[in-house]
């Protein structure tokens, strides 16, 4: 072997790497830049105009074909239920508090939900580290939920 020759690179496999250089254009002939594919966006733009069509539609015609015989009930104030009156209720009008607490533990217990989902979805990927940090996240929701139901939080009197 030869002391001043340089040692050969050798590819992944064991192949002799090929140098692409880039070869310069000829001042004679024009260089058109490259158009993209764009054929592969068709469904997409059209499923696009097909929703925006169908929403444009829906609301411009909804109107002219739907039932319009207004009455009195219907254009009332709507509220969870509770009849609207002229006279304010008791307390001012105000809505009972357990509506609002349910609507807020629902929306707690909803988000975990939310969270748990990832988790069952790659869970052999997350192995012991994800067993514990999902039995971390479900121990403190549940104290959670523990302290709401020992608070009456749930009792719906």
């Amino acid at each position: 072997m030869n002391p001043d020759s340089k040692p050969q690179r050798r590819g992944k496999d064991g192949e002799n790497p090929v140098l692409m250089l880039p070869v310069p254009a000829q001042a004679d002939t024009p260089t058109v830049p490259a158009v993209p594919n764009l054929d592969m966006y068709l469904p997409l733009v059209l499923l696009f105009v097909l929703a925006l069509g169908f929403a444009v539609l829906s609301v411009l015609l909804g109107p002219l074909v739907g039932p319009s015989r207004a009455n009195k009930a219907k254009t009332a104030a709507y509220e969870c239920g509770i009849e609207p009156s002229p006279q304010p209720v008791v307390g001012g009008g105000r809505m009972p508090v357990a509506y609002y607490i349910t609507a807020m533990l629902f929306i707690l217990f909803d988000i975990e939900m939310v969270f748990l989902y990832p988790f069952a979805v790659s869970a052999d990927a997350l192995g012991m580290f994800g067993l514990v940090e999902i039995v971390l996240f479900i121990a403190t929701v549940g104290f959670a939920y523990a302290y709401v139901w020992r608070r009456g939080g749930l009792d719906w009197n």
